[in-house]
């Protein structure tokens, strides 16, 4: 499958294996990109003064949940336990939330960018704020590249399914 390591496979008795050459496939790389993205999301957010401000909590919640999914992720497919877990359809388990979490980001970065105050009496949380949102609306992008080729990935598009099956014809 197109951005999904297989060129290895873990026996399920074997003790997992880390398979660096995941972070650069694409799905690798923008999986990566996420998890620092969103952790400057919340981070940025939670310098603040977020408690406050209604609208925050929603976009901690949302930055935090994909941030810690997201890690999860990655840790999975760096130590390949998706082959250890065959049964889980991985490309459309990794399609849908890449979905979700850029339909979740895109109300987050909306609600950060609505809820940014320019004459705050806290230059510093302004300052953060606007961060979070500009950092909101890269992850989002990057979440809904990631759809996309979480989607290519789940189609079976950009692979060659004749090549992709080991059979032998004599």
């Amino acid at each position: 499958m197109a951005g999904l390591p297989g060129s290895r496979s873990a026996s399920p008795g074997s003790p997992p294996a880390l398979d660096g050459s995941f972070l650069l496939s694409p799905l690798g790389g923008l999986m990566g990109a996420q998890a620092v993205l969103g952790l400057l999301v919340w981070s940025l957010i939670a310098a603040t003064t977020y408690h406050l401000h209604a609208a925050y909590g929603w976009v901690m919640f949302v930055s935090l949940f994909f941030w810690i999914l997201t890690i999860l992720f990655l840790v999975t497919y760096l130590l390949q336990l998706h082959q250890k877990f065959y049964m889980v359809p991985w490309p459309l388990v990794m399609m849908i939330s890449n979905a979700v979490a850029t339909v979740l980001y895109l109300t987050a970065f909306v609600t950060s960018a609505a809820a940014v105050q320019p004459t705050s009496w806290r230059q510093w949380d302004y300052n953060r704020r606007a961060a979070a949102s500009f950092f909101a609306g890269v992850t989002m992008i990057i979440y809904g590249v990631s759809t996309f080729f979480s989607f290519r990935a789940w189609k079976g598009l950009g692979s060659n399914a004749a090549t992709s099956q080991v059979t032998d014809h004599v």
